[in-house]
């Protein structure tokens, strides 16, 4: 047996995998298989680097904009909010309608 099996079989005999995030549940591939074959490599070394792609980025600028105007009570701040984000929401549906 390879050196890393020896390890992963005692990992296992230890319990360290036993309350992973979808233990016994199918992997769900559907996100790779959906990324157009060209940009997957590209995507894996960003992730691997941890850096996100633009259209992440503006997705979770998109939520903290949201929670901004849900704490707002000022009508100029929640207009100027909403603009926002319906600007970040264009762009990111400009970014992927590109893609198709």
């Amino acid at each position: 047996m390879h050196p890393s099996e020896i390890l992963i079989q005692e990992a296992i005999s230890r319990g360290e995998f036993d309350h992973l995030p979808g233990a016994g549940k199918p992997l769900d591939l559907s996100a790779y298989f959906d990324t157009p074959e060209e940009v997957r490599l590209a995507y894996s070394i960003l992730k691997n680097a941890d850096v996100l792609p633009r259209e992440v980025e503006l997705l979770q600028e998109v939520a903290l904009l949201k929670e901004e105007l849900q704490q707002s009570s000022d009508e100029n701040v929640r207009r100027d909010l909403s603009r926002a984000i319906e600007q970040r929401l264009l762009k990111y549906r400009l970014m992927v309608e590109r893609r198709r």
